[in-house]
């Protein structure tokens, strides 16, 4: 309305633009949104019920192989399918996808946070909290089986962490797997770091 220099009564919104009624006279929202001065400028009110949710789902394969000397764990092979319904952009849904996967396994076999007897945080930069890198990968074999949404226009379903709650337990389970095989280990604590497994092999061997 301040920018039109009108009542905000006598302001109808649609096709993108704001319009006083009556006349030709209109600004588009882009326009709007670049006029604002202040976060007080951008204020708005409404309500909305979600009636129904939508439900993605999917599963990831995660095959490690593990060195029983150093305890280093190497991901060989992973495969995710999964079911989002509607895919608007293919490409940004697999970024999201595969950055969702690194973070998960990161959770599980590297990243730490660790204090000393001081409280003193240990594991504060990039140097000591390891995060996995690209190079720490195979490629990923990434598929949809989408089936339409019902409960939105759209026919859309969520894909925002689904690439982090599949990895963590499928490389965890993965790693868990591989040790109950040799050595009839059932249980290991996130994050099973190299030396966390190492440990591990050593006690249930007995050494």
């Amino acid at each position: 309305a301040d920018e039109l220099e009108a009542s905000a009564g006598d302001i109808e919104l649609s096709d993108g633009v704001a319009r006083i009624v009556g006349t030709d006279r209109t600004i588009d929202f882009s326009a709007i949104a670049k006029a604002a001065k202040t976060p007080d400028d951008l204020k708005g009110f409404g309500e909305f019920v979600q009636d129904e949710c939508t439900y993605p789902n999917g599963t990831h394969i995660c095959e490690v192989e593990i060195d029983p000397d150093t305890g280093a764990t190497e991901i060989v092979r992973y495969t995710i399918v999964d079911d989002f319904g509607v895919t608007v952009n293919p490409i940004l849904l697999a970024g999201q996808v595969h950055g969702g996967v690194v973070q998960g396994i990161g959770q599980a076999l590297t990243e730490d946070t660790i204090y000393g007897e001081d409280g003193q945080l240990l594991t504060a930069s990039f140097m000591d909290y390891a995060m996995p890198r690209a190079d720490n990968f195979p490629f990923f074999h990434f598929e949809t089986r989408n089936v339409p949404s019902t409960t939105n226009a759209l026919g859309i379903k969520g894909a925002g962490e689904a690439g982090t709650i599949g990895s963590t337990p499928a490389a965890l389970n993965a790693v868990t797997d591989a040790l109950w095989r040799a050595y009839g280990v059932r249980h290991i604590d996130m994050p099973a770091t190299p030396a966390r497994i190492w440990a591990t092999i050593r006690e249930a061997a007995g050494a």
